[in-house]
């Protein structure tokens, strides 16, 4: 089994109350590939970088069995950048500063070593450069997951509705689902997108957990409860790394086998948010997550009598 992955890769300067932390690596595709290599191993990231990007973080993913074929490297220009300010309750910020560089003309070539994968991960990217590497592939893989966000919603809706109808699962959260769909009621909203092409729909709720929607039914997973969160820039990112490499990895995407995949993604997210950046993740190991699983695992442990 093989994992595209499309995303940014980027530097990010970001402002918390618990500091601040200049340049330092970040970007969709940096999160979504760091989080999956946990599960995976056969992951091929497609991205553009400027010739200001250190050769030392590719090679560390490298080393995690990232491919790098589908990675366009710019010397002469600047890598995407990206600058914001958390507020003291974590869940809003504001943009700073956002210097698209290279990726203000990017349209990516798939080289022909990548254009047959199992499973595609659209990483948060404009829509019609997302729909580009779709269109590339030489056949289509047994499951196409998508993020997307609100600022393409505003500027890019019919492109976005036309990815959005031949993906599997999209991925959003609760706020883009309400715009998406028109509906505040997020089941309402689920309804209405899942009509819209995906067979699945995972909304993204933060510190409240996640929510899984599908014909089959729905299911819910909380956030683990942490002393402190650092840094919640990427962790969208990295559940969706996580519940693809899972996916990947188990080459099973059964209704119940994505509910797991929601409990891992949850897992290495919440590893995510307590560094700058994505560190944390070069950090943890497969033991760290099995332990944090079994706590994880604890939240829900519960036995009821029935009631007479």
């Amino acid at each position: 089994m093989s994992l595209l992955v499309l995303g940014t890769v980027a530097f990010d300067t970001i402002e918390t109350p618990f500091g601040k932390a200049d340049r330092i690596i970040g970007g969709a595709g940096t999160y979504v590939a760091w989080a999956s290599s946990h599960f995976y191993s056969d992951i091929k990231l497609v991205s553009v970088i400027g010739g200001d990007f250190p050769d030392s973080e590719l090679n560390a993913l490298k080393d995690r069995g990232v491919n790098m074929d589908g990675l366009e490297v710019r010397q002469d220009e600047k890598s995407f950048f990206w600058a914001g300010r958390y507020h003291n309750n974590m869940n809003s910020r504001d943009t700073l500063a956002t210097e698209l560089n290279v990726l203000e003309n990017y349209a990516p070539v798939l080289p022909e070593s990548i254009k047959n994968v199992d499973y595609l991960m659209l990483g948060n990217f404009a829509p019609a450069v997302q729909k580009s590497v779709l269109d590339q592939l030489e056949s289509r893989p047994k499951l196409v997951a998508m993020d997307t966000m609100n600022f393409w919603m505003d500027i890019a809706m019919d492109d976005l509705k036309a990815v959005v109808k031949e993906v599997d699962v999209l991925t959003i959260n609760d706020e883009e689902a309400r715009q998406l769909s028109g509906e505040y009621s997020l089941v309402k909203a689920a309804q209405v997108i899942l009509e819209m092409g995906p067979t699945h729909l995972i909304i993204k709720k933060g510190e409240h957990g996640a929510l899984l929607f599908h014909k089959e039914g729905m299911f819910y997973v909380p956030a683990l409860p942490l002393e402190e969160v650092f840094d919640p820039t990427g962790a969208g990112d990295t559940f969706a790394g996580g519940f693809m490499g899972y996916l990947a990895k188990t080459d099973d995407f059964s209704f119940e086998n994505m509910k797991r995949a929601l409990v891992y993604g949850s897992v290495v997210a919440s590893y995510c948010v307590e560094e700058f950046g994505p560190n944390k993740l070069k950090e943890i190991s497969i033991d760290d997550i099995r332990n944090r699983t079994n706590e994880f695992l604890g939240l829900m442990d519960i036995s009821m009598p029935v009631l007479a």
